[in-house]
């Protein structure tokens, strides 16, 4: 009876916390967020989750407050916070690496601005504060091959530099100020809802549009080149279990590795191929994508995610596959 009682108490304090939270998501309409916005609210209520960006996006204000703010502005983020009566902050304010190698300056400044003025409102409201890493962090000094949670970092690119950082600084800051801060290296993302913005990794998102628009595709990565890529549903619980999870068992924090899937560009296509023979590829390099791909890991050691907070990946290329092709043909009425 006492063990059934206790349990039934952690249910309660779990449910009572899920309840609770409220939730501010800055740089809501980027790829990452306009779908963590809506898989957020279905757990903690549409009143609940507060989506923001620079500019008005309507569909974010259906189902929940939307605020036009610029992550840049320390004093518009910090009263959207004390407004909402927010606890906890989703940065995914940044410029990605292929657009960041042209105009790095924009990049530094956009990238650290964000997560500096979140790092700054969490600290003085009392905030979580979630910021995504990413397999950029690493450089083509670390490991290839199931790169360590911890290990040399020294990344190439400033979209690198600016994740390095930020891993450092969310150390920092929970160190320091006791701010909750954690975060996690994303591998690539694959969606079938929004489009990628301008990543080494996006030609994984558009092979499967090109898949079923035109049955051809130039791919600008070379062949050979593994890189980890992750399913967004997969992604989206990710951030949840990990702002979920019991702080006592984390002896990490920002960032941790997180695996599920490991292929080349021939590999993709080979997938993608069982199922639509007749589709074709092409390369047509892309210089700048192709030194930022052969810097980064070929696959990464999740372990200690594994062993923190559970992580467990749910989706591999076949199912993965299945699904985008699925959504896609729906999306392009090519059913």
């Amino acid at each position: 009876m006492c063990a059934f009682h206790n349990y039934f108490l952690s249910l309660l304090r779990n449910y009572n916390h899920k309840q609770m939270k409220r939730i501010l998501i800055v740089g809501a309409g980027g790829q990452i967020g306009s779908e963590l916005t809506v898989y957020l609210r279905k757990i903690y209520g549409g009143a609940n989750v507060v989506a923001t960006d620079m500019r008005e996006c309507k569909s974010l204000g259906e189902d929940g407050p939307f605020e036009v703010l610029n992550a840049l502005d320390a004093t518009a983020m910090a009263s959207v916070v004390a407004r909402y009566h927010v606890d906890t902050i989703f940065n995914l304010v940044a410029l990605l690496s292929a657009v960041g190698e042209r105009n790095p300056q924009m990049a530094w400044n956009v990238n650290m601005g964000a997560l500096n003025n979140s790092l700054e409102v969490a600290r003085q409201h009392h905030c979580a504060l979630f910021t995504p890493s990413s397999i950029g962090a690493f450089g083509p000094t670390s490991p290839k091959d199931k790169t360590p949670q911890d290990t040399i970092m020294q990344p190439t690119t400033i979209y690198g530099v600016c994740k390095v950082t930020g891993e450092m600084l969310g150390n920092y800051y929970h160190h320091k100020f006791g701010v909750d801060t954690r975060s996690v290296r994303f591998p690539g993302i694959i969606s079938n809802v929004t489009l990628p913005g301008g990543g080494t990794t996006d030609y994984a998102v558009e092979i499967y549009y090109e898949a079923i628009r035109s049955g051809h595709f130039t791919c600008p990565v070379p062949a050979d080149v593994y890189m980890d890529m992750i399913y967004m549903p997969d992604a989206l619980r990710a951030c949840v279990e990990l702002m979920e999870a019991d702080p006592s068992k984390l002896v990490h924090r920002n960032s941790f590795n997180i695996a599920s899937m490991s292929f080349t560009p021939e590999i993709i296509y080979a997938e993608i191929r069982k199922r639509l023979p007749d589709f074709k590829m092409n390369y047509d390099i892309d210089p700048v994508k192709r030194e930022i791909a052969e810097s980064w890991p070929n696959s990464l050691d999740d372990t200690c995610a594994r062993e923190e907070w559970g992580w467990k990946p749910e989706w591999d290329l076949s199912r993965m596959t299945d699904d985008m092709l699925a959504h896609i043909r729906t999306k392009l009425g090519k059913n």
